[in-house]
């Protein structure tokens, strides 16, 4: 015998009805202010984040198009804002919704990885992570810390693969001197997902040493994210 593979009458009926005609229980909103944000799935949170569907759709169902086409929150975030405005009942308002509450889970991740110092690869990668998700193209960030190894800057040097080293060098010793650092890390992402250092990656951390040596200013590390809790630390590898 073949399955029916069509909606049942129940559901068919929920589908068309709006969350607001659904009995509480169901509904996103009120499931969360019931169980808490844990217990709903990530498709109820974003649908909790979109208040209202589409025509034809609810929210959930708006939701749930959006996992489906952008292979979920990961691919969400990743997504530009002009490939979120191409979907049917996504504007403006619900995209710029969605951005700042991925953006304020990164910040409140970071909060939570702040390390005591950075001295240890793996506590600045946790820390540093959330910085590169979802990006497309490299970005190189430079951590500046006191004598203590204490947080006392943070500073974006580059966007995409310059030409030459010198670029990343000289603003980074720029950035710490501006605010009297004493030591600073630098890293950067490989959107491939392999933090294997390149050529390239070789000479730039080769050219902060040696310009960091001649300012008298402590370069700890050079971390690489990769995917996952993937990366390379040319410190713990002996390399800086």
């Amino acid at each position: 015998m073949v399955k029916d593979k069509t909606l049942s009458k129940t559901q068919q009926g929920k589908k068309r009805r709006a969350i607001k005609d659904w009995p509480k229980s169901e509904r996103p909103r009120e499931k969360l202010l019931q169980l808490g944000p844990e217990g709903l799935s990530d498709g109820e949170l974003l649908a909790v984040l979109l208040r209202i569907g589409a025509l034809g759709q609810s929210a959930e169902d708006l939701a749930r198009q959006l996992m489906a086409q952008f292979n979920g929150i990961n691919g969400i975030d990743r997504a530009h804002v002009e490939e979120l405005l191409a979907v049917p009942g996504i504007g403006v308002a619900k995209s710029a919704q969605i951005k700042a509450a991925i953006e304020i889970g990164k910040r409140v991740r970071r909060q939570h990885s702040l390390p005591q110092s950075f001295d240890h690869a793996a506590e600045v990668a946790a820390y540093v992570r959330p910085y590169f998700e979802g990006k497309r193209q490299e970005l190189f960030l430079a951590i500046l810390l006191d004598g203590q190894n204490q947080l006392l800057a943070e500073r974006w040097i580059a966007e995409g693969i310059p030409t030459q080293a010198t670029v990343y060098v000289r603003r980074v010793m720029e950035e710490a001197l501006r605010v009297s650092a004493s030591a600073f890390v630098v890293a950067h992402n490989h959107p491939s997902g392999h933090p294997k250092p390149s050529a390239a990656d070789n000479q730039t951390t080769e050219d902060l040493k040696q310009a960091a040596d001649l300012m008298e200013i402590a370069f700890l590390d050079h971390i690489i994210i990769g995917s996952d809790n993937a990366y390379f630390s040319y410190s713990e590898n002996d390399k800086l």
